[in-house]
């Protein structure tokens, strides 16, 4: 189900979709939450099998930077937050810093600059640019998992688990051997698709929001899947009514 309906959204935006066997469509997905330092969002990577199965991994990761480079940018305009988006083969097998294998930006991708130099998350106030900024899809400790963010990202995409993401690791050489060594990162920023969403509604256009509200609120706590079920069952019921009228 979560396939299908995070499918729809790439359908929905124009993104490309791989269906090739073992071909990666690695997606990131941004919460709600701009409480930073929290390994709260999600990495999800799932490819063909065969010409009717998938599989799929998900994984616990960050997408913001920690609070340790919000407070200390690397640079005066502040600190890279990646912009939700798609980045086609922007990415390619090499070595983070120089030091460990991961996922190495190698074209250009968008970042917003937030400029507060504050513990906050500022995803809306900030310059957009693009650019090489060395925004990697890498892992934070050696070993083990990460509690905290803190200096592991200044606006990378870093996996909570070390070990998960030597298995990620794993389905990107096979990825490798079969297509070459490009891969595409997909950013979705759920608070974004929320807001999509209830403009869609508004205007009469929403099959796909509703498609997309389901999933809004995945990564937050029960209370927040409840409710967002409550509103898609709702808007579900809303849909089939102008249709059958």
């Amino acid at each position: 189900m979560i396939l299908k309906k995070l499918r729809a959204i790439l359908k929905h935006k124009n993104f490309k979709l791989n269906t090739r066997p073992y071909e990666l469509n690695i997606v990131g997905l941004r919460s709600e939450s701009t409480i930073p330092n929290r390994f709260d969002d999600e990495i999800h990577v799932f490819y063909k099998v065969s010409p009717i199965k998938w599989n799929y991994h998900v994984f616990k990761a960050t997408t913001d930077p920690g609070t340790f480079w919000l407070r200390n940018p690397m640079q005066e305009q502040g600190t890279a937050i990646l912009a939700q988006g798609q980045y086609v083969n922007a990415y390619g097998l090499g070595l983070h810093r120089g030091q460990y294998l991961a996922l190495v930006q190698k074209k250009p991708v968008a970042v917003i600059r937030d400029y507060d130099r504050n513990a906050t998350l500022d995803f809306y106030n900030g310059t957009k640019t693009n650019g090489m900024y060395g925004i990697n899809i890498h892992r934070a400790n050696k070993t083990g998992t990460t509690k905290t963010v803190d200096k592991n990202s200044a606006g990378c995409q870093v996996f909570e688990n070390a070990e998960l993401f030597t298995q990620f690791l794993a389905l990107c050489m096979r990825h490798r051997q079969r297509y070459g060594n490009d891969f595409t990162y997909t950013l979705i920023d759920f608070r974004a698709v929320k807001r999509e969403t209830y403009r869609r509604i508004a205007i009469g256009t929403g099959i796909v929001g509703l498609l997309a509200l389901g999933y809004v609120l995945y990564s937050g706590s029960d209370k927040l899947k409840n409710i967002a079920e409550q509103i898609s069952e709702s808007f579900n019921q809303l849909f089939k009514t102008k249709t059958n009228s």
